[in-house]
């Protein structure tokens, strides 16, 4: 019942959630992407490098190539070592293409302080995906995108109103029944979900056309 009354919400998202076996979409299956309030994108790349880098003018397809790079270089146990970041309205928009690192809660923390940061990672290999809402270096909320019912932060129950809307189960299964229906409910929805829900924290839907825009590169340094 719940995924049908969903589904044209997590509509717009479903280009974030294709299978590997089917390409895995523009960003593959292991990404990030990070929504920062409070920062310009020259901050938040500082951020991202610790403070080394400022940025230079790029675009998508460049970023992939330095985090395809990266990765053959690091085999890929380091992320994909680059950010993209920028401007959607009042918030900036950070590409973690192959990484993860924005939804790590060390560094989350670091990056949030002063600001806002809301990231959300896909990542098919660790079947980890991801999602962290931070305020001026606290996590308010996070939650492993297929165990909604498992939140955790200063605040867990901030955001339970726009999760409901999206059709989450909150509640913890009682029973190897209801595991396994919140299971096969959240397996396939997980990142469309956790994307719908970032759009209505920010009002910035993560949309296929943002990737076409100019953006500025930086590397990741690691904290």
């Amino acid at each position: 019942m719940a995924r049908m009354a969903t589904t044209g919400l997590l509509a717009p998202f479903q280009w974030l959630n294709v299978p590997e076996n089917e390409g895995g979409g523009p960003l593959d299956v292991i990404f990030s992407v990070a929504f920062f309030h409070g920062l310009d994108p020259a901050e938040v790349v500082r951020r991202f490098s610790c403070g080394e880098d400022s940025g230079q003018e790029s675009d998508f397809g460049e970023l992939n190539e330095k985090a395809d790079e990266f990765v053959n270089e690091t085999a890929g146990g380091d992320g994909g070592g680059y950010v993209g970041v920028f401007q959607a309205g009042e918030w900036c928009v950070a590409i973690e293409p192959y990484g993860w690192m924005v939804t790590l809660h060390e560094v989350v923390t670091k990056l949030s302080r002063g600001c806002e940061v809301l990231a959300v990672t896909r990542h098919d290999y660790a079947a980890e995906h991801s999602f962290e809402y931070a305020i001026d270096g606290t996590i308010i909320t996070g939650y492993r995108l297929r165990h909604p019912y498992e939140r955790y932060g200063s605040d867990p129950d901030r955001l339970n109103g726009f999760m409901l809307e999206l059709g989450m189960g909150l509640d913890k299964p009682e029973n190897e029944a209801a595991w396994d229906a919140a299971w096969e409910d959240n397996y396939d929805t997980a990142v469309p979900r956790g994307f719908a829900l970032a759009a209505k924290v920010t009002g910035v839907p993560f949309t296929p056309d943002m990737l076409g825009r100019p953006m500025l590169m930086g590397p990741i340094v690691e904290r």
